[in-house]
């Protein structure tokens, strides 16, 4: 067996994905989707039904392949809690939960690399703000900059949308060519870095 391969099943038994049911052959069909865009080109995945998504200020990736990503059930994220999340390309991602509800709205994925000089953001729920330490950056619930060097420079962090299915929280990230993969789950998810560079979702111990 290769290190290859041993690493692969390794990843694969501790990867994190949704409970079975409707919700994880959403997923899959989205990764379906977005294979076949990289097969045509590698263009915009579109038409992902009537599930509410927030659609403002989000990353702007054109031209990548985009994919919905599992991150945890909606009980688990309790108010005032967030997690971190290592986007397909690498992007750090930090995700609050701000509102007792249960919609997407009630939570926010916000880059956790500060625009000024890419320091790492946390979530301050006692002080309802997204704060950096090295230059005492300040950024309100939604990303804007209010305080230190960001906001002289007007600066934001950049937002990633969520949604909400059936009790679980997904995120909508760009995603890796299907020809990189090294690692694939039994649900067609992208789970481990390949051997050639290519940048795949996290392991179970990077979400925290």
């Amino acid at each position: 067996m290769t290190d290859v391969r041993r690493e692969c099943e390794d990843v694969l038994r501790e990867s994190p994905r949704p409970p079975s049911g409707d919700a994880s052959d959403v997923e899959r069909r989205d990764f379906l989707s977005v294979a076949a865009a990289v097969g045509m080109g590698g263009g915009l995945v579109a038409g992902y039904g009537t599930f509410g998504v927030i659609a403002a200020r989000f990353l702007d990736a054109p031209g990548q392949p985009m994919g919905w990503q599992y991150l945890t059930t909606v009980d688990e994220l309790k108010p005032g809690d967030s997690l971190t999340y290592a986007a397909p390309n690498g992007a750090k991602v930090v995700i609050a939960r701000q509102g007792a509800g249960t919609s997407a709205e009630d939570f926010v994925a916000l880059s956790s690399v500060c625009p000024h000089l890419g320091c790492a953001v946390h979530w301050e729920p006692q002080n309802d703000r997204f704060f950096c330490p090295c230059h005492n950056g300040v950024f309100d619930r939604q990303g804007m900059a209010t305080e230190g060097p960001p906001a002289k420079a007007k600066q934001r962090l950049l937002e990633f949308p969520l949604k909400v299915e059936n009790g679980l929280l997904y995120i909508q990230v760009p995603l890796v060519a299907l020809a990189n993969a090294e690692c694939v789950d039994d649900t067609g998810t992208l789970v481990k870095q390949a051997a050639n560079g290519a940048t795949l979702p996290p392991q179970q111990g990077d979400m925290a």
